[in-house]
């Protein structure tokens, strides 16, 4: 398994991790969240052996990750990094591309790879297609089927579906993370789409102030935030007599302690976000109807 144990890296002195510790198995998937600068990214670079460490050590199955000090290149070939620059070559074919790396003694062997790989990815249609002539979401999916093309033990993945539209995002999910789990590769994702962890990631890390906030599953996580943080991930949500509830926590009723008065009503798809004013406070609860502006209701959490 991967052991990370207390690493500290710093840019220029300033401590960017801080003694963060955390274990992946083989086939397991963990989820980094945090927010904009919280060092998503930088993890997966120190796992990848990019950056030296300050302190502590990173080990895959007892062998030791080490940085550009020790290593004249950079990675491991049990180990794929995807960034968020791609790094293909864009006057070859997407098929070319994706199976760049792998071995030419075995061509029907090699074929066949890459054409799962392509369905995998849902580019099979384009495996004759120039990269250069790809769009941004193209060129991620082609990024993606070519780091799990020699099936390594552990893939690290930056905002792995930034660039997908949603029109391909939701099915591209389901068949990578299935795809990873029946091959029993390990992921670190860093992400700040709660739809890459919900239904998929078997952990998570909450990275703040450069240090692990809280980590545990998903399930558990999202059922019982521990911080305004971590429940922001999630979902809307209010802080009521000192307790973290989300918007759709809250219920409409005809009699209760609970006042408020209607601010705004947003369309949400499968109901209204409802923004209103209780003591003083911006409250949103979910409803299945449209409330007027003013309009004074009660609800009950």
């Amino acid at each position: 398994m991967l052991e990370v144990k207390n690493i500290t890296f710093s840019y220029d002195k300033n401590p960017v991790l801080k003694q963060l510790r955390f274990n992946v198995h083989p086939g397991e998937y963990l989820a980094i969240i945090g927010e904009s600068g919280s060092g998503k990214s930088t993890l997966l670079k120190v796992l990848y052996g990019e950056y030296d460490l300050d302190e502590g050590n990173i080990l895959w199955k007892n062998q030791e990750i080490l940085g550009p000090k020790y290593n004249l290149v950079v990675g491991y070939d049990f180990m794929k990094y995807v960034a968020q620059e791609f790094d293909l070559m864009p006057f070859i074919s997407v098929e070319e591309n994706v199976g760049k790396f792998l071995s030419n003694f075995f061509p029907e062997e090699k074929q066949k790879r890459v054409a799962e790989l392509l369905e995998v990815v849902e580019l099979t249609d384009f495996a004759k297609t120039k990269v250069k002539t790809l769009s941004g979401g193209q060129k991620q999916r082609v990024a993606l089927a070519r780091a799990i093309a020699k099936q390594p033990e552990i893939i690290l993945l930056d905002e792995p579906f930034s660039h997908i539209d949603n029109f391909k995002k939701q099915s591209l999910r389901r068949n990578l993370f299935k795809y990873l789990k029946e091959k029993n590769i390990a992921c670190i994702v860093a992400t700040h789409d709660k739809e890459d962890v919900l239904g998929y990631a078997d952990n998570m890390v909450l990275l703040n102030n450069n240090e692990i906030e809280i980590q545990g599953h998903p399930e558990e996580l999202f059922k019982n935030p521990e911080t305004p943080l971590i429940a922001s991930f999630f979902g809307e949500f209010n802080i009521i007599n000192n307790q973290i509830v989300y918007a759709n926590q809250l219920k409409i009723v005809e009699k209760s302690h609970f006042k408020a008065t209607v601010m705004q009503s947003y369309f949400n798809g499968n109901n209204w976000l409802i923004q209103a004013q209780y003591k003083s406070k911006t409250i949103l609860i979910e409803h299945d109807l449209k409330l007027n502006n003013g309009e004074i209701f009660f609800f009950k959490y």
